[in-house]
């Protein structure tokens, strides 16, 4: 029998799994699609915020990858990558007997690292909730938060914090004067409104340092310093700035040349190869790719699709000649509990001048968080299967 040739997918998040789920549509069975990640179930990050504020929901935020693949020669390999070769990857921990993983082709999906609680620093689902219930118990104590950061996790926090605890002082600052600072400026203007309804505090226009070790936890009275002098009273501290690229495994192998040393993302041809020509069979989509694009699900999940039908080209013996198109940079943004807008800068390629704005208020406190996990291939029957 013909060993099966290797496919790799790094990264189990959303776009490494619509890799994945794509390239196992598309490939003939002589190949599979071996999806490699280390967290032993998928993160669904988007919810993170929210359940790091209202409790008994965070267990939901975490769904097996028993249900991904309904072909069973395609896997999902529990292990980290720690360096990226030509035709092969190194692992954390042994796979099929072997730390070495060969392969034809590979797509690199592994993301950014944001601060916590935009993730979580376990691989575990029962610490991973854990620590979501403590940070939980950490805010419900403060009389005073400070949320660092205007961008979409700071804002979201800020708003639930205020409509979950309307008697909590709840202060947002942010480094510049605008809020959302990569969309246009009518998104910061309806959030900046959205904020004081709510009666959120709003510090703009000076930096927070954050202490080395970021700030305690639980300590009590302290404050929140800013570069211009001023202090901003706070009992806890949320810090939602930053994402640093997952790209080391790439670096490790194969040297800095592959990304770019202004930004740590990696460097990508339009057909979403690597730059470096030497590579034709190394790919990399969403977040991790210097494409140009907004780092986002909906961008990197189109940005899947075209690796994959690429990949499926070379294996048929043809070229990979789809390419993506950066479209302008869009969010589905929640506003409170209910409330939340889609939002998408203005079209300027096609004459467009204004934003399209569709502000609702049909959110649910779960974020419809039974259709993730049915999206995820698992069915829930009960309340009890969020706990798988």
């Amino acid at each position: 029998m013909t060993a099966l040739r290797n496919v790799v997918v790094v990264g189990g998040s959303y776009v490494g799994i619509n890799a994945a789920k794509e390239l196992a549509t598309l490939l003939p069975a002589t190949h599979r699609v071996l999806l490699i990640e280390p967290h032993s179930h998928f993160h669904h990050l988007f919810a993170f915020p929210r359940f790091a504020i209202l409790p008994s929901h965070e267990h939901k935020a975490f769904i097996p990858y028993t249900h991904l693949f309904s072909d069973p020669r395609h896997q999902v390999v529990r292990a980290k990558v720690l360096s990226l070769h030509p035709a092969h990857v190194i692992l954390d921990r042994e796979w099929s007997h072997s730390t070495i993983v060969p392969f034809d082709y590979l797509i690199a999906a592994t993301g950014t690292h944001l601060t916590p609680p935009g993730t979580v620093a376990t691989d575990e689902k029962p610490a991973a909730v854990r620590y979501l219930q403590t940070y939980q118990q950490d805010l419900a104590r403060a009389g005073s938060v400070v949320v660092v950061g205007g961008g979409a996790v700071g804002v979201q926090m800020a708003c639930d914090l205020k409509e979950v605890y309307p008697a909590k002082k709840v202060t947002l600052v942010h480094s510049r004067e605008q809020l959302m600072p990569f969309y246009h400026q009518g998104l910061s203007a309806l959030v900046k409104e959205r904020l004081g309804v709510l009666g959120v505090e709003m510090v703009l226009g000076s930096r927070a340092v954050v202490p080395e070790g970021g700030f305690p936890v639980g300590g009590g009275e302290g404050f929140v310093a800013l570069r211009d002098g001023r202090r901003v009273p706070a009992e806890f501290v949320v810090v939602a700035t930053g994402q640093t690229p997952n790209s080391r495994f790439v670096v490790a192998g194969l040297g800095e040349g592959l990304v770019n040393p202004e930004n740590g993302f990696v460097r990508v041809r339009p057909t979403l190869q690597f730059g470096d020509g030497r590579f034709p069979n190394l790919f990399a989509v969403g977040d991790i790719a210097d494409t140009g694009a907004h780092k986002a699900a909906r961008p990197g999940s189109v940005q899947a699709a075209v690796a994959a039908k690429n990949i499926a080209a070379m294996v048929a013996g043809g070229e990979p000649v789809e390419t993506i198109t950066v479209a302008p940079a869009g969010i589905h943004l929640t506003l409170g509990l209910t409330r939340n807008v889609i939002f998408r800068n203005p079209d300027t390629a096609a004459g467009a001048t204004e934003p399209f704005i569709n502000l609702k208020d049909d959110g649910r406190a779960d974020m419809g968080i039974e259709g993730v996990w049915e999206r995820r291939g698992v069915t829930v029957t009960a309340p009890s299967d969020y706990h798988l």
